[in-house]
């Protein structure tokens, strides 16, 4: 049978169980909170005295934390790319009414979307940011798309999302921690908030692949062995500022995340780590001699990765961005 219909074939197995997921691992929209709840109150009449408040705190936070918060921004706004990458996969159909995986894909999405929402409202709020140079990053962001080398596989797809859904944890629970450090209580709630919505959806894609390897272990190893083998890259790695080529504004944004240590080259060893722990890699059973190879060089590769890490110089020089002013000029 070729691949292709066997992968489709485990989806449709899996899709009576979708609607559990939904119900286990995302929150009812009533029940959920929303933006509103962490900013000013434009209703309010003490609206414009809790916007000083927000902006001065604001001050307190250096340059490349800020390069961080847009970066992190720009990555959740260019939702709409992951959506539709999301929808064309093998086994999530809009058509007809949809799949229950396809409501899993839009019920995700909803929950996603009040991230960008939220750090938006609040970077246009704080007065540090050129807005419309950090709008026009995410337009380019979005008019580029990307390619994270996963096809229409749904294997490689949920490793992908259970990869990247505990990166972004990381990234949004460290800025929360630096926010608060700086007595920035408010944005702190946002993103730790944030963060926990992160961890809810890397235990839903987790499962996801775990439901697959009982059923299709060699298949599944062999795409976790792809994935890892040409390694997992950013969604806003085609991130640029206006008038620059892509990639070169991702890379120092990386460089400012790395600095700061909210995202480094640690956190993906840990990150791959966790996820052999988490699906309990060396003990899998039923596998062809490929996913055996496939096995092998998954449990060896963080020692690989670590060795790699130690030989890595991060530029230590602040590069400018058109989002944010020097800090001196202020």
């Amino acid at each position: 049978m070729p691949e292709k219909n066997v992968r489709l074939e485990v989806m449709q197995q899996l899709e009576p169980k979708v609607d559990g997921f939904i119900d286990d691992f995302l929150i009812p929209v009533d029940k959920i909170w929303q933006p509103s709840d962490f900013l000013p109150d434009s209703q309010s009449d003490g609206f414009f005295d809790e916007v000083i408040e927000l902006r001065q705190l604001a001050k307190e936070l250096p340059y490349d934390f800020w390069i961080v918060l847009v970066g992190d921004t720009v990555t959740e706004e260019a939702l709409p790319t992951y959506e539709s990458w999301l929808m064309a996969v093998e086994g999530i159909s809009q058509q007809d009414g949809g799949t229950a995986w396809s409501r899993w894909v839009r019920w995700w999405t909803g929950e996603e979307n009040r991230h960008g929402d939220t750090l938006n409202k609040y970077l246009y709020l704080s007065g540090r940011v050129n807005m419309k140079e950090m709008e026009r990053t995410t337009q380019h962001l979005l008019n580029d798309g990307f390619d994270i080398g996963t096809d229409h596989d749904p294997y490689k797809n949920f490793i992908y999302t259970s990869f990247q859904e505990l990166a972004t944890f990381v990234s949004h629970n460290r800025v929360a921690k630096m926010a608060k450090k700086h007595g920035n209580k408010s944005l702190a709630k946002m993103c730790k908030i944030i963060s926990g919505d992160e961890m809810r959806h890397y235990n839903a894609y987790t499962t996801f692949v775990e439901e697959i390897f009982k059923i299709d272990p060699s298949r599944m190893m062999i795409a976790f062995r792809d994935m890892m083998k040409h390694k997992i890259v950013m969604p806003a790695h085609f991130m640029r500022e206006s008038s620059s080529v892509r990639s070169q504004a991702f890379d120092e944004f990386s460089h400012a995340a790395q600095r700061l240590g909210v995202y480094t080259g640690q956190d993906y060893v840990d990150i791959l780590n966790r996820l052999l722990k988490r699906w309990d890699i060396e003990k899998i059973t039923g596998l062809n001699d490929e996913a055996q190879k496939a096995r092998d060089f998954l449990v060896s590769l963080p020692s690989r990765l670590e060795r790699v890490n130690r030989r890595v110089k991060i530029p230590e020089e602040i590069v400018h961005f058109k989002w944010v002013e020097p800090a001196t000029s202020k």
